[in-house]
């Protein structure tokens, strides 16, 4: 075992989450129109008979009720969990097959189910998979062929079981030099038995030929489509094996045989792979590999493998069959004596995606709990157990099978940020500019470390030559600087001129415009290896929300588009609106030609775009205005309200306006925000045993969120008391606007301590994990529910809600704080937060520099 591992544990959990999968074993999935034709519930416990209602109760089928709900955001019982994938199955199916095949890099396909109508085909899989899928040959399906057109051809016995036996040995041959073909499979022991016989009885053979004449002259098919003859079993096995033998073609395919839990219908002795003993002998230069570990003939299993060269033991088939228990022992009784040079793992993925989802997840959680162990008891290094993670899911099949691939880590955890193939880009961007005007140019767009808005445009004829140009991924080359420059572009100190980012274009979040012409996705920065880069704002609010997820945990997000419009001047540059009598919520103010003009104009915009705005009103300072997005996943709703911004922005510079996000431009108004609700799911819904330790987490760290909330020196001008802006105290209330924190109801809370002028993903990041950590520390929400303006009480009576801390009343506090808080820099990543605190610095002290005046334009300019 190679012993170049870093000898981590931050390594070894690394692999385990990162390390791709080649999944040596798996079958097609049903065509999206015949998914009603196979039970659900078969998926999840493996069984496709009557006794499939009686295994809800198992462990293992509770155990996948749990997994899959606390994915789908939905309540733990089979029914909600049932009704979240039929509406998963929905528009959206190809985005969660996706997600279920997450890290698994190629599959190989046994594509020999049934009903070819009902199932895509095998290399369907390669849309969502970053190698292509290979074939895995069923031979007694070769073989029933063969017999079947010898019979048709030929009347007389031996002339049929002559032409049977060429027809066979032409297909292999055949499929021997097929690249697409990784190996073969039996499936023997479904058959007859895995009890190989070494002898060749060419006269009982020319006799079963009779009998399968007969039959075929009577109109009974059944005996070739259910191949159960044992002696031509055995013998097209032994040619198989024959020519694998002597194949000189350098590398050797391998067979598969289906053992253990494989089967129902035969006697569960007879599914032992200790079967095949006497097979393994007369072939030792086949490679064969058992399915399913022989379980529950486990140690059989392991003991081949360990005992022949030319033998390897699957793990595949016990997930999610067994408990959590079963699966570790599992792995425990293979590793007992097998090498790990000769393990192999595999979903047994077949008909529905989820198959594919909880075998992957679950194998991860088993190899770190079972090599956890060996290393807490001494038996490995970190390093050790880091390269059996790579050997077992990545780099014995591509032995084994020869595919020759290159082992790339993950670039980024499951559901947040999975790959998405160039074919796949394809196809969401030809669904999307279905029935719509071809754009001429695409955006490419991200939000630095400033919450500047930036961006790269590409003429839609080179966003297809990319797509179709057979690269794996369309990105663009950025420079490493772009993370560490102010909005005048200086770089901050230590940034270097030299390297580069890949910037990934998201295709999912296609919008149309905001311009004619236009289409624009977010992005994502990553290494040239594909991994993530950890300074990307979007990338690190990705991570997060996978590892809520990983516990149970997602958020909604629904943010309020706050903005003051100006008009555009020849003098002035930027000139109050004539008002009217501007105020908050007046009927006159929705008339102005500014909103006439601007605001329906941007929501037709949105409309188009299939962002539904809940709502707009004037707000108070003169020419303000709120736009309510829709609620949406918290990622989705990050991208949605920097999308929503350009397009407002964008109607109003072509209409001779100006929007901005300045948190304070009239001293005596009311200041600008971005409030965002938030509403928490779990495994038990809004559970307040959720709830109240995720908010206290967020309240614990506010001061120090503040740096990412409030992130410019002008955000502090509307930091302050009996203004309805959140108030100056570390709070909450229900339906308190003086406190930060506004309780609505359940786990639904509104965050008001936040402006436009802040990156959302950073934001979004701090928030969610300081109140992550709540929930995993258990957090008491000690502060009372303050329901009166923090600012008007005594001392006592906020001593009484444990009102103790008050929001920073500077950038510069704000950073400190940030500085401080050492538990909220670990969850971030210090990297990034030195990064972000050396931006801001150096925006902070160029401010400083500007008078009032000069500095509200220079904000107004560029937000």
């Amino acid at each position: 075992m190679p012993e170049n591992q870093p000898n981590t544990k931050e390594a070894f959990l690394r692999a385990i989450r990162t390390t791709p999968i080649i999944d040596h074993h798996a079958h097609p999935l049903l065509k999206h129109s015949a998914i009603n034709t196979c039970p659900l519930m078969s998926t999840i416990i493996g069984v496709h008979s009557d006794t499939m209602y009686g295994s809800r109760t198992g462990l293992a089928h509770i155990r996948a009720i749990t997994h899959l709900s606390a994915l789908l955001g939905c309540e733990t019982t089979w029914d909600a969990v049932e009704a979240a994938i039929v509406r998963r199955q929905g528009e959206e199916y190809n985005k969660w097959i996706q997600r279920c095949l997450f890290g698994i890099d190629s599959v190989l396909v046994d594509d020999c189910l049934g009903d070819a109508e009902k199932f895509e085909p095998y290399n369907h899989l390669d849309i969502f998979t970053r190698s292509p899928s290979k074939r895995i040959i069923c031979i007694e399906e070769v073989a029933a062929k063969c017999i079947d057109l010898a019979c048709v051809a030929y009347s007389e016995p031996t002339e049929a079981f002559s032409r049977a036996i060429k027809n066979f040995i032409g297909a292999i041959e055949k499929r021997l030099d097929d690249p697409a073909v990784a190996g073969f499979k039996s499936i023997i022991s479904l058959r007859t038995e895995l009890a190989i016989s070494p002898a060749i009885n060419v006269e009982l053979l020319q006799q079963v030929f009779q009998r399968i004449l007969n039959d075929k002259n009577l109109g009974n098919l059944d005996a070739l489509t259910g191949f159960g003859h044992a002696p031509l079993n055995d013998y097209f096995l032994h040619i198989l094996a024959s020519l694998i033998q002597n194949d000189e073609g350098g590398h050797k395919k391998p067979i598969q045989f289906d053992t253990g839990v494989g089967g129902h219908d035969r006697a569960l002795t007879a599914s032992s792979p200790a079967h095949l003993q006497e097979f393994i002998r007369t072939y030792p230069d086949v490679p064969i590999v058992i399915l399913h570990a022989g379980y529950s003939f486990t140690r059989e299993t392991g003991y081949l493998a360990a005992m022949y060269g030319n033998v390897y033991a699957d793990m595949g088939g016990v997930f999610p069959l067994l408990s959590r228990n079963g699966q570790e022992e599992v792995i425990r009784h293979i590793l007992e004596l097998t090498p790990v040079s000769k393990i192999l793992w595999s979903t047994d993925g077949h008909y529905l995606p989820e198959t594919y989802l909880l075998a992957v997840d679950q194998v991860r959680n088993a190899l770190q709990a079972v090599l956890s162990d060996y290393i807490c008891n001494g038996d490995l290094t970190w390093a050790q157990a880091t390269q059996i993670v790579k050997d077992i899911l990545f780099n014995n099949a591509n032995t084994v099978y020869n595919l020759r691939l290159e082992l790339r880590p993950l670039a980024v955890s499951p559901g947040i940020d999975h790959h998405v193939s160039g074919k796949e880009n394809i196809a969401i961007l030809t669904r999307f500019l279905k029935d719509k005007e071809e754009p001429c140019l695409l955006r490419v767009c991200w939000n630095d470390f400033t919450a500047t808005p930036r961006m790269r445009t590409m003429p839609i004829r080179r966003v297809w030559s990319l797509l179709h140009s057979g690269e794996e991924l369309f990105s663009l080359g950025v420079t490493k600087a772009g993370l560490g420059l102010l909005q005048t572009d200086v770089p901050v100190k230590d940034i270097s001129p030299t390297g580069e980012y890949r910037l990934h274009p998201d295709f999912r979040s296609l919008r149309i415009g905001p311009r004619k012409g236009h289409i624009t996705v977010m992005a994502d920065f990553k290494e040239k290896d594909g991994s993530a880069v950890k300074l990307c704002p979007r990338s690190l609010l990705k991570s997060i929300l996978e590892r809520g997820a990983n516990r149970g945990l997602e958020f909604t997000l629904g943010f309020e588009v706050e903005l003051v419009l100006f008009r555009r001047t020849n003098e002035t540059k930027y000139e109050p609106l004539d008002g009217d009598g501007h105020a908050w919520s007046a009927s006159r103010a929705m008339d102005h030609e500014a909103s006439i003009e601007v605001l329906e104009d941007a929501m037709k915009q949105l409309d188009a775009a299939g962002i539904y705005i809940e709502m707009v009103h004037a707000e108070s300072a003169n020419g303000q205005y709120e736009i309510v997005l829709p609620k949406a996943p918290a990622l989705e709703a990050v991208d949605t309200l920097l999308y929503a911004r350009d397009v407002v922005s964008n109607c109003a510079t072509t209409k001779g306006f100006r929007m901005t996000l300045h948190p304070k431009p009239y001293a005596m108004s009311c200041g600008t925000a971005a409030h965002v609700h938030m509403s928490i799911s779990s495994s038990n819904g809004s559970d307040e045993k959720v709830w109240k330790p995720f908010y206290a987490g967020v309240l614990k760290h506010l001061r120090a969120i503040a740096a990412f909330t409030y992130s410019n020196i002008t955000s502090y001008d509307r930091v302050q008391d009996g203004c309805w802006a959140g108030g100056t105290w570390v709070a909450w209330g229900t339906q308190n606007r003086e406190t930060p924190l506004r309780k609505i109801e359940g786990s639904h809370w509104e965050l008001k301590c936040i402006d436009g002028l802040a990156n959302p993903y950073l934001a979004m990041s701090a928030v969610l994990l300081a109140g992550m950590q709540g929930v995993a520390d258990k957090e008491e929400l000690v502060w009372g529910d303050c329901i009166e303006d923090p600012a008007l009480l005594s001392s006592s009576e906020r001593q009484r809600l444990n009102m103790q801390a008050r929001l920073p009343r500077s950038i510069w506090e704000a950073l400190e704080a940030l500085t401080q808080d050492s538990v909220l820099r670990e969850l971030l990543g210090h990297e990034l937060v030195q990064r972000y605190l050396d931006v801001k610095a150096a925006e902070t002290e160029m401010l400083e520099k500007m008078g009032e005046q000069e500095r509200s334009r220079w904000i107004m300019e560029r937000y």
